[in-house]
């Protein structure tokens, strides 16, 4: 599976980004798609997911201002982020699940100024 991510930038707090992972190659039996972030010092964190069924789940930070899609045909997922704000920076990593193995993107920087 190689998972081809995108979207990130430069945004001031409160604005929106949208970030998307375009997933190819042996994609059949992924069980799930998400998003992981990692700043500075910090541990790779789960922001969302989302199931090949649909169910959804999400950081408690990430709440009422980030959405994660899919689009099954197009084999992508996006992660509407919203309200955004400095403790939101950090490398956003796509992320899909298949079986008991892990398959990451490359990483897209999302920054946000105060």
């Amino acid at each position: 599976v190689q998972l081809q991510a995108s979207g990130g930038g430069l945004v001031q707090a409160g604005g929106s980004l949208r970030l998307s992972c375009a997933a190819s190659g042996t994609i059949f039996s992924i069980n799930a798609m998400g998003w992981y972030r990692q700043a500075p010092g910090k541990q790779r964190e789960l922001v969302a997911a989302i199931t090949s069924g649909g169910s959804t789940n999400y950081a408690d930070s990430a709440k009422g201002r980030f959405t994660i899609s899919k689009d099954n045909a197009k084999n992508t997922v996006w992660l509407q982020m919203n309200s955004l704000k400095p403790e939101d920076t950090a490398v956003y990593y796509c992320n899909a699940k298949k079986i008991i193995f892990d398959f990451w993107g490359q990483g897209t920087l999302v920054t946000v100024s105060s």
